[in-house]
């Protein structure tokens, strides 16, 4: 278990080398993840959400061990000191393991990430899998004044094919609460993993859902 732990702490430290954009302009969406190859994402021509545009991550690999993730970077300057809510919505079809939006700080190099969340491992499990209708997601982090960068997106973990509406930014006062842990919650001692960062030995945003999907996989393995 401790292993796991480790590789955790490792992925909240991977430092994205996504190009950043402002959130005043239009957002840039990539692929990335454990296994982004084992997906096609991008914006569906055909479906959509009350005529609005949504993006899809599908399957295309029999068994996946593993996520795709469609995310985007961007500068966290107008949030700075701020509490904030990023809202979406989502659809699900044939999900084996569970899919979710994603909420990421990070602060400056080597410091890592700041805030995080995935809907599965905050403070209460929000995933979504199966086959279910257009759901509004939510989650809330702070961003400190050391914040360098937002990333978000999101992920399915396994089979099956997901929708989603572009996410929403907005300020919330302090009587909203937050949905995530931070890196400070876990535990241990990171200096190791951000010799190893430094190092070059983990690259890559994706990484980061890998991790926690690995972590809620073995704990679920762990109690049945």
């Amino acid at each position: 278990m401790r292993n796991v732990k480790q590789i955790l702490i490792a992925g909240l430290l991977v430092v994205s080398a996504t190009a950043l954009y402002s959130f005043d302009v239009s957002t840039h969406w990539s692929a990335s993840g454990s296994h982004p190859r084992s997906y096609e994402m991008g914006v569906d021509t055909i479906v959509t959400m009350d005529g609005k545009v949504v993006s899809t991550i599908k399957s295309i690999d029999a068994k996946i061990d593993g996520f795709g993730t469609y995310m985007s970077v961007s500068l966290p300057d107008k949030y700075l000191g701020k509490r904030i809510r990023m809202s979406g919505y989502l659809r699900t079809k044939d999900v084996s393991d569970w899919s979710s939006y994603w909420l990421r700080v990070d602060g400056g190099d080597p410091i890592g990430s700041l805030e995080f969340d995935n809907m599965h491992d905050g403070k209460a499990d929000r995933s979504v899998t199966g086959t279910t209708d257009w759901k509004k997601c939510e989650i809330v982090l702070d961003v400190p004044q050391a914040a360098s960068r937002i990333a978000f997106g999101a992920l399915l973990v396994g089979t099956g094919q997901i929708w989603f509406l572009d996410p929403t930014f907005e300020v919330v006062d302090a009587t909203v609460p937050t949905t995530g842990i931070s890196p400070s919650e876990q535990g241990g001692d990171t200096t190791m993993y951000v010799v190893a960062i430094a190092a070059g030995l983990l690259i890559g945003a994706g990484i980061l859902g890998w991790v926690w999907a690995i972590r809620s996989r073995r704990r679920r393995s762990a109690t049945s």
